[in-house]
């Protein structure tokens, strides 16, 4: 099973970089223990297009094109405001479930613009980090961060108290 980041935007070399390197690089460390082949970031390039509909519509045929480079029934998450809050321990339970399935897991955060309406209809969840508006690129750091937190769970590893 392979879990990807797909994100649209290009990290800089700040301290968000930091944060995903750190937490990806924790992930890979469990990822095996949990079943899990690999775990990376896929960056996409923001599109050019004049509108923001045809930014988000064309983003979204990028990031779906990522995700579909894992192979079949890949579950794809949008990452979207009007998304479910999960907690740890639900993120780390439908982890578990596509490992157990060997569907690979595709996380897709949008651009500036947000998601198209494509990536949005075939995601077949969208997971949502509170109520609040956060840049994306820390968007990223917090969702490595869960990631490598859901195999800690899965791996009855100490990291998550809860």
């Amino acid at each position: 099973m392979h879990v990807i980041v797909a994100a649209v935007g290009k990290l800089g070399t700040g301290p968000e970089r930091a944060l995903v390197e750190h937490y990806l690089a924790r992930a890979q460390g469990v990822a095996r223990r949990v079943g899990v082949a690999d775990v990376h970031m896929r960056e996409i390039a923001e599109s050019r297009a004049r509108s923001a509909a045809e930014r988000r519509n064309d983003e979204a045929a990028s990031l779906l094109e990522a995700s579909r480079r894992l192979g079949p029934g890949v579950a794809q998450v949008a990452l979207d405001a009007s998304g479910a809050g999960w907690t740890s321990e639900a993120l780390a339970a439908r982890i578990g479930a596509w490992r157990d399935g060997a569907r690979p897991v595709a996380f897709l955060i949008g651009g500036p613009d947000g998601h198209g309406e494509e990536a949005k209809a075939a995601a077949e969840a969208k997971l949502a980090f509170g109520a609040c508006t956060w840049p994306h690129l820390l968007v990223r750091a917090m969702l490595c961060e869960q990631i490598y937190r859901a195999f800690s769970i899965l791996a009855a590893h100490p990291y998550h108290r809860s």
